[in-house]
Formats: C-alpha cells, sequence, structure tokens
C-alpha cells in the first residue's frame, strides 16, 4: 500500500516544495480528484456507536490511542480533511511535529497565549510587536490580571536578561512572546539568546513557552524552532496565503504543545474553516516561488532607496552593516532578508503622506505578504493604537513607510517608488 506520507523516494528525502504537492493525501479516498476537494460539512457519520465513543475519547484526551489508532473525524470544529492536510503540510518547512490552523493570525496568537497564560502571570514580549499583538497583551490580557514586561528588540540578549529578571521579581512567567524581524521596524531578536533567557524564568518542570511570531520570514527564511522556539506563530495571511484573498493563521511546534493548544481551539472555536483549509493548501504550492521573487526584488528596492537623496533611512536586513550588533545572528538565524522593507522618508508624516497617495502601481492597504506590492504608513495605520511616546521609544516614526514587495518586474516597482518620492 503506497505511504501518503512518506518523505522519500529511494532513500532520498524529498523537499518541503515537492511535498506539498502530495503529502498526506490520497486520492483515491476522494474518487481519483488529483486536488483535495473542500470538505464543506459541519458533521461527520460514524459507521458505528462503538466508533463514535472511540473517536471522542480520542479527541477529548480520555484514553490513550491503540497503537494503530488515529483520531476520527467527529465535527468541523475539531478536525475537518482539508485542515488536516494543510496541517501535516505545514509541519514540513518548520520540521515541525504539529501544527494547527485558525481563521486569523490574532486567533492564532491568543489561542496560543490563552494555552499557557493564567492570571497573575506575566507575559515576557519583544517590542515593538504587530499592533494588534500590543494591543492584546497590553490591553486586553492585562484586564485579565495579566502582566505584560517588554523588553526592546534589536539588541543583544545580555543588554535585557538582567532588566527582564528584576521586573519578573521571582513571578511566575506563563509565555515569552517574540517577534522576529519587528513589525515594522525589522529589527531582529536573538531567538537563541531568548531561549536561553526564558529557560532561566522558570523550572526544568515549568518552564515558559516561547513563542515566535515568524511572519516576516516564514515559513521559507527563518526556522524558529531550531533555534530553541516551543511554538512558531504565523499570519498565514500573510506570505503561506499569499494572494490577499483569505484570512488565517498557524501555530506549529511540538505534538505536545500544539495539543494544548488545539484542545483549546477545540472550545473557543477559533479554528479556520474548509475553504481557508483548501484555499491555503492551493498557495502552499507556489510559495518557494513567490517568496523567492519577491525577495530577490525586495534587494533592489532596498539598494535603489538606500542611494535616494529623499530617505533618510532604511531598515532591511541585507543593510545591516558587519558593525551591526545584530549581523550575527542575522547570518546565523536568517536565510534570506525577506521581502518587507521599512524606509523612513523626509518631511515627517507629511512627506509620508505625500509619498503614498502619489503611489501607481503599489496598493495603498494594510497587510504583506501578497502577490502585490503594499505600502502603508505604521505610526498613523498598523500601530496607531500605540501612543506616541512609546512608538519614538520603539522606533516607529513619522516619516516610515513599510512595503511589502510583491512580484511585479522590479524595474516598475523602482518606476513608482521614483515618481512617487518626487513628491515629497
Amino acid at each position: 500500500m503506497e505511504d501518503h506520507k512518506s518523505r522519500f523516494i529511494n532513500g532520498k528525502e524529498l523537499r518541503p516544495e515537492s511535498l506539498m504537492m502530495s503529502y498526506g493525501y490520497d486520492p483515491m479516498l476522494s474518487e481519483g480528484a488529483v486536488k483535495p476537494p473542500i470538505f464543506q460539512t459541519s458533521t461527520f457519520v460514524f459507521k458505528s456507536a462503538e466508533e463514535g465513543k472511540a473517536f471522542f475519547e480520542l479527541a477529548y484526551g480520555l484514553r490513550e490511542p491503540g497503537p494503530s489508532e488515529k483520531p476520527g473525524l467527529i465535527y468541523s470544529r475539531l478536525n475537518n480533511p482539508d485542515l488536516e492536510l494543510l496541517e501535516d503540510r505545514l509541519t514540513l518547512w518548520d520540521g515541525a511535529e504539529a501544527s494547527a490552523v485558525f481563521q486569523s493570525g490574532m486567533a492564532a496568537i491568543a489561542t496560543s497565549l490563552l494555552a499557557f497564560v493564567r492570571p497573575g502571570d506575566f507575559i515576557v514580549h519583544s517590542e515593538p510587536l504587530y499592533g494588534g499583538s500590543d494591543h492584546l497583551i497590553k490591553h486586553i490580557l492585562k484586564e485579565f490580571g495579566v502582566i505584560p514586561v517588554a523588553f526592546t528588540a534589536g539588541l543583544p540578549v545580555s543588554d535585557v536578561v538582567e532588566s527582564v529578571r528584576d521586573r519578573v521579581a521571582g513571578g511566575h512567567v506563563g509565555a515569552v512572546l517574540i517577534e522576529t524581524p519587528a513589525n515594522p521596524t525589522n529589527a531582529l531578536v536573538d531567538i537563541a539568546g531568548v531561549a536561553s533567557m526564558t529557560r532561566s524564568l522558570g523550572r526544568e518542570d515549568d518552564r515558559p513557552v516561547l513563542m515566535v511570531d515568524n511572519t516576516f520570514l516564514g515559513p521559507l527564511w527563518q526556522h524558529p524552532l531550531k533555534h530553541g522556539a516551543d511554538l512558531v506563530l504565523y499570519s498565514a495571511t500573510k506570505f503561506i496565503g499569499g494572494h490577499s484573498d483569505v484570512i488565517a493563521g498557524a501555530c506549529v511546534g511540538s505534538a505536545e504543545i500544539v495539543a494544548k493548544v488545539k484542545n483549546l481551539r477545540t472550545f473557543l472555536g477559533t479554528m479556520a474553516g474548509p475553504w481557508t483549509g483548501w484555499l491555503l493548501l492551493r498557495s502552499l504550492e507556489t510559495l518557494k516561488m513567490r517568496m523567492t521573487a519577491q525577495m530577490k526584488n525586495a534587494r533592489y528596492v532596498a539598494d535603489f532607496l538606500n542611494d535616494h537623496p529623499k530617505v533618510v533611512s532604511v531598515r532591511y536586513l541585507a543593510l545591516l552593516d558587519e558593525a551591526s550588533q545584530m549581523f550575527e545572528v542575522y547570518r546565523r538565524q536568517c536565510a534570506s532578508p525577506g521581502s518587507v522593507v521599512a524606509f523612513v522618508v523626509e518631511g515627517g508624516e507629511a512627506g509620508a503622506f505625500r509619498f503614498l497617495n502619489a503611489l501607481q502601481l503599489f496598493k495603498l492597504a494594510v497587510s504583506l505578504g501578497g502577490t502585490e506590492s503594499l505600502a502603508e504608513h505604521p505610526a498613523a495605520m498598523t500601530h496607531a493604537d500605540i501612543p506616541p511616546a512609546d512608538r519614538a521609544r520603539m522606533g516607529i516614526e513619522a516619516g516610515m513607510v513599510r512595503l511589502s514587495i510583491g512580484v511585479e518586474h522590479f524595474a516598475d516597482i523602482l518606476a513608482d517608488l521614483g515618481q512617487a518620492l518626487e513628491a515629497v
């Protein structure tokens, strides 16, 4: 019988971009369809009452599965064939044991944090974070007695560890959340260094869970699990979906940790639906091609902006100076600089707005990672909820523009940037 989860041909291990076409899928279970159908159903029929009982026992963790026993399909809030296939394939790039898919990136972040954080706990986090994550931690979770402890991205962990330890003051740390590169500044966080710090913030039998938001570079260009992370989070809306037509989120990690997140997902109802799963399965097949094309275009953009007289500074990983404190982290941690470029234009907010309003090929919209090039103003849009003094401290300047570079021809992208900068 053919093994549809085999990763080898004649002893040679297949690469993720090849496995994305068929891994985990048996066409003969779906009338020979070469692509998985959309399982648009709320519930699934049991062959017998005994089977239904056995499925629920496994789903609710009432007993351990037998040697060859697998969880069965029950209800699409618990599991669905499209989501199971997608979750199998999402493990491949990160080398994870398991994954879970959600209806949005914020659903993935919120569910994962709630699985491990309790009232009175500390959440240690890097900043800046995506504005939604920042608001969740500093406002919503804070109302439930969860205490945020922030440290600045872009600094060596040795510069921040003592401050973090002093502020948690022996209290219980439920989770550590970092985003690297940071949104929108592209500041790096040393995952291995934070993993070491995380271990020091708990006991061997009660260690905080280190979560890494890998949206900007993952899953191709950075693999946090290899550097000591416990859970990797994604807004799958971005590169994984990659066509600006679906909202989704995901987490990947060890089977034990993901199981705890999935258990809470079942009762919060934050899972993705079958249409979302099917769309992401489609997108995964072209992920490497899209992200590679976007990264190549972004390098042209960063060089162009770096040489432009109306640009004050450019935040892009490939432009890190070898003397920078984070250059060694970049070389060790990242396989590519990615395709998100932040830069500061002359004239503050007014200059940035003149630039944004003059764009023609770029779309003036938030989000990133789609096939089209997008531009936004973080201080007035994605990070508007953060107080101005805090934004300034995080490096989110009034003249900062964040670009997500698409797959258009690079010369056309540069032409649009050039004419828009003339309006500054």
